[in-house]
């Protein structure tokens, strides 16, 4: 993949981590099978308010995860900081993919919201295809909030390297003699 070339090697392995996610549950979707427009409208009625409160869940994890960045940010941001830019860009990736995963869950639950079982204008043949969606949907909301998880722990954990443990050869920090020419 292009795409990835670009990425930290930390961003990297937190997308193999939530791709891997992501076909393990799909991997679930394939055992129901092929489903009749009838079974999956029974399978959206039972499953909805599940739906919503997966939605809600994320809704709740990205907004917390955000106010925590800021947190984060305020103590990388110190005045005596050994954290580099590329740092900064990693935080900065980190809030835009929760801003987009926010934004995307609460959309979902607006329409996980909408009675589409009660409608008496929806084929038959539909419900089969509004399922799989909804799982898809699912699916991916809950692999991308991975990827963030995976990429917010992979910051941490360089924070903790560079400032609590004062580990100056990591990639991330800046070495004395890059302070000295500041």
């Amino acid at each position: 993949m292009p795409f990835l070339k670009n990425l930290s090697s930390y961003t990297r392995r937190a997308i193999w981590g939530g791709t891997f996610a992501l076909v393990f549950i799909l991997a679930g979707t394939l055992l129901l099978g092929e489903l009749s427009g009838y079974e999956a409208k029974v399978l959206i009625e039972n499953s909805l308010s599940g739906l919503n409160v997966l939605c809600n869940t994320i809704v709740l994890a990205s907004a917390t995860i955000l106010a925590l960045l800021l947190t984060l940010l305020g103590l990388s941001s110190t005045n005596d900081s050994r954290l580099k830019k590329d740092h900064y860009l990693h935080v900065k990736q980190i809030a835009q993919l929760d801003t987009i995963i926010f934004i995307v869950s609460l959309l979902s639950f607006l329409v996980f919201n909408l009675p589409i079982t009660e409608s008496q204008n929806i084929p038959e043949h539909w419900f089969s295809v509004i399922y799989y969606i909804t799982l898809a949907v699912s699916a991916i909301l809950s692999s991308a909030l991975i990827v963030v998880v995976l990429m917010l722990k992979n910051t941490v954990i360089n924070i903790i390297k560079i400032v609590g443990l004062g580990i100056e050869d990591h990639p991330l920090a800046v070495s004395k003699k890059e302070k000295e020419e500041s």
